[in-house]
């Protein structure tokens, strides 16, 4: 069978693409496009300036005044000193850095982490790897909105705490954490505080001063920048054992040649999301309100996450009765391009464990549909997917076995006394 990139060449030919149909990206909370002046500020590093940073003469100069600039670039987008700016391949190596980094400087005194149930993998499964080295790690639970109990973590932190890593907004649902008061609680137990702002930064004021962050992790690709590219913020005075030896680049940090054409696009990225931030901001929170007011007039239907304290872009209902995969795929047959569940857990056939932190129900869970808007996506973009969206799920429904009658014919059986069915 011929193949392309190891795809059979029939998937290929059902690209929407090449018709007439609208083509609508929403999922812009996986992926963003590389925004075509970030492009442009790339091309010449691939080609003419291809120095290494590291060397003296003219052309690897030009590599480090590059280097630098992106750094610059980046560090204003957080408020933080260009020096305390550690380039990474990306947000899970920049989060893995952090937690390895400050566990393998702590261990001798400190053994105990603090995170929550709804980060992301890259926090998770790097948590997982820490307590087979004999780390303790504690999780704290959520509310149905996603947010973390404060006094939950006043519990929790104790004098063996070394770090306490809680994201700053949710990759799925979308809720912010009150990072300021969480990075006060946490210096107030003399523990360090990292936050996974990998869906925050470019999207919303981030103030890494003003909000006492000691460590946070970015990716490029988030931002219209290119992929393979993240960084990592440490606050000036955090000592931090590198994870990869080498030449001692990033300042001793993060070995390797730097990879510059990558970083001159994130930097290109954050200086275009810095400048116009505010008025983003504004735009995609007017789309994102009229998504979910008119998506919410679908019977059975529900808004995940916070209902006002969410990123601008970010949107996640559940649709009873229906597969998130299902309704993916019909959209995806009219040109609209969405997730169920987050994009780097849509190849397991689990259960959001973020949805069913917030209590929902596995059969509830499995019926999500996120919608994350971005830079390209129109007024008439929403007014589309508000016409298709109701079709499609009318039409699965209709297909469904699982209906309201058996869901109270289920629930009865599991039990009798409780006739709530709401999640």
């Amino acid at each position: 069978m011929e193949r392309f990139l190891g795809r059979p060449k029939f998937f290929w030919n059902k690209d929407r693409r090449t018709n007439n149909l609208r083509q609508v990206y929403m999922d812009h909370g996986a992926t963003t496009p590389v925004d075509p002046r970030v492009k442009e500020e790339m091309i010449t590093y691939f080609s003419d300036e291809y120095g290494n940073a590291s060397q003296m003469y003219q052309l690897g100069q030009h590599a480090h005044m590059a280097l630098e600039l992106a750094r610059e670039r980046l560090a204003k987008l957080i408020q933080a000193n260009p020096g305390e700016i550690i380039f990474t391949s990306g947000g899970t190596e920049a989060d893995n850095a952090a937690l390895k980094g400050i566990m393998l400087t702590k261990r001798t005194e400190k053994n105990h982490i603090i995170t929550s149930t709804i980060e992301h993998a890259a926090i998770l499964n790097t948590c997982k790897y820490l307590e087979k080295q004999g780390i303790k790690v504690t999780y704290l639970p959520v509310n149905k909105h996603g947010l973390i109990n404060l006094e939950d973590l006043k519990t929790a932190i104790t004098k063996d705490t070394a770090l306490v890593s809680i994201m700053h907004a949710n990759n799925e649902i979308g809720t912010i954490q009150p990072i300021k008061a969480i990075s006060e609680i946490t210096h107030d137990a003399g523990a360090i505080f990292h936050t996974d702002a990998v869906q925050t930064v470019g999207k919303i004021s981030v103030d890494v001063q003003e909000m006492n962050i000691d460590l946070l992790s970015m990716s490029s690709h988030k931002i219209y920048g290119p992929k393979g590219v993240g960084a990592l913020y440490k606050k000036e005075g955090i000592k931090l054992e590198p994870l990869i030896h080498g030449g001692g680049h990033e300042h001793g940090y993060r070995s390797g040649t730097e990879n510059i054409a990558g970083i001159v696009g994130f930097g290109k990225a954050a200086s275009i999301a810095s400048n116009s931030l505010f008025e983003e901001k504004k735009r995609l929170a007017k789309m994102r309100d009229q998504l979910i007011t008119n998506l919410l007039t679908i019977e059975d239907s529900r808004l995940n996450g916070h209902p006002t304290k969410r990123l601008p872009h970010n949107t996640n209902f559940s649709f009873k009765f229906i597969e998130g995969e299902a309704l993916i795929l019909r959209l995806d047959d009219r040109g609209i391009y969405a997730s169920t569940g987050s994009a780097c857990s849509t190849k397991k056939l689990k259960a959001s464990h973020v949805l069913l932190a917030i209590g929902l129900r596995p059969e509830i869970a499995h019926s999500s549909l996120r919608l994350t808007l971005g830079r390209g996506n129109t007024p008439e973009d929403v007014n589309y997917v508000l016409k298709i969206i109701p079709e499609v799920i009318q039409e699965l429904r209709e297909m469904s076995a699982f209906t309201k009658e058996t869901e109270e014919y289920v629930m009865q059986l599991k039990d009798p006394n409780n006739h709530d069915s709401e999640n």
